[in-house]
């Protein structure tokens, strides 16, 4: 698969803490489900999380990198072959959320479940039902 080294997934919290996402995509299930899928990068922007990921992966094929922020996320996005986001949707998250949409990734909006509210549930499954992305939980 020669484009192999191209596929790359791009996960954002944005300016929040959710750990439970960054620990979740930072797992050896994770990552080596990934690698069968045909990735080659994982980077996550890891907000203002405590949780550090580990930059090695244990197979030396899946190039792991984090950030804790940057002044533009926007090439991260174009260049991710598909992107995983806080679902926070009503507020920050918005931004990384529908620009993924107008660019035409695919795209997982990840609930973070130690909100306070669902409005991030209850919009990020509207969008699911409407088959614009997948909705999922840490878990």
């Amino acid at each position: 698969m020669a484009d192999r080294e191209h596929r790359t997934v791009f996960v954002t919290v944005g300016t929040t803490c959710f750990d439970a996402l960054v620990m979740a995509v930072a797992s050896p299930e994770v990552k080596k489900a990934l690698l069968q899928k045909g990735y080659s990068n994982l980077v996550i922007q890891m907000g203002r999380g405590t949780y550090v990921p580990s930059k090695v992966s244990g197979n030396a094929t899946l190039q792991v990198d984090h950030f804790t922020f940057s002044p533009s996320i926007a090439d991260n996005m174009g260049t991710a072959s598909l992107v995983i986001s806080h679902a926070d949707l009503a507020l920050a998250g918005s931004g990384s959320v529908f620009e993924t949409l107008r660019l035409g990734k695919p795209l997982i909006v990840v609930v973070n479940e130690d909100l306070m509210d669902n409005h991030q549930s209850e919009l990020a499954e509207e969008f699911a039902e409407r088959k614009h992305l997948f909705c999922a939980r840490p878990q």
